[in-house]
């Protein structure tokens, strides 16, 4: 339980969500049942060897954007067990057809962040580039004297302290990119879910990131997930809207 519960912690410290969507969750067979986790929507699922708890990894979701759930995971039996993203499937129900959500996994939020930190690197690159030329540039001035006269000068002190200043504000630049890529890799580590075998009587658990559903027009938006674990298969019916409604 404390994996399940320190996942969501990390997905709303991490996430940058904006208020827009609410979720909750429908029991479709005896061996589930909805209920609420600290103020939260929450599902148990009770199959032979395993039990899965689901509850979204924040309290509202961002309109169209990526739904995130914290899954955790009890293997019930004398056996390890086996789980693997791969097998993970969702589906979304519109207008009385089927659309396949795709999974996130770690691999590809991984690549997500590599590609953020490389954009990031270019973009403190230029803004480091753009501050050295000024500061090449603070030295140098012109002047004009009461008869008119006009002239430039240069103060090699003046240019001394501007380029000083220009690296501090540069590699602090630098080094606040750095800290901020490896934070979000740190972040993914601890928190998305990933393939596990469970021992006997382990929990696991983690982030389970989906691909956003299709826009209903504003109107609710029903899919469902399947967690297979071992030969356990965890159906999990989703219904996610405007929060409110």
């Amino acid at each position: 339980m404390r994996i399940f519960i320190t996942a969501a912690t990390c997905a709303t410290l991490a996430g940058c969500m904006t208020a827009g969507e609410t979720v909750s969750f429908k029991a479709s067979n005896p061996q589930q049942q909805a209920l609420m986790r600290d103020g939260q929507p929450a599902l148990v699922s009770r199959q032979k060897s395993s039990v899965v708890l689901v509850r979204p990894a924040a309290r509202q979701l961002q309109a169209n954007g990526r739904p995130v759930f914290v899954v955790g995971i009890n293997n019930l039996s004398r056996q390890p067990v086996e789980f693997r993203v791969g097998q993970v499937e969702a589906v979304q129900h519109a207008a009385g057809s089927d659309f396949e959500m795709k999974i996130v996994t770690y691999e590809m939020l991984i690549q997500e962040e590599k590609n953020r930190q490389v954009a990031a690197a270019l973009l403190t690159g230029v803004a480091a580039g753009a501050n050295a030329y000024s500061a090449s540039r603070a030295g140098y001035g012109s002047y004009t004297t009461p008869s008119g006269r006009t002239g430039t000068f240069y103060s090699p002190t003046a240019a001394a302290v501007a380029q000083n200043n220009a690296a501090a504000q540069n590699e602090a630049m630098i080094a606040t990119t750095i800290e901020t890529g490896q934070r979000n890799m740190a972040v993914l580590e601890q928190a998305v879910i990933k393939d596990n075998t469970l021992l006997p009587g382990e929990w696991y658990g983690g982030q389970l990131h989906l691909a956003p559903p299709t826009d209903q027009g504003g109107a609710q938006k029903s899919y469902t997930i399947v967690i297979t674990v071992g030969g356990d298969r965890h159906v999990i019916d989703v219904a996610q809207g405007p929060a409110g409604a």
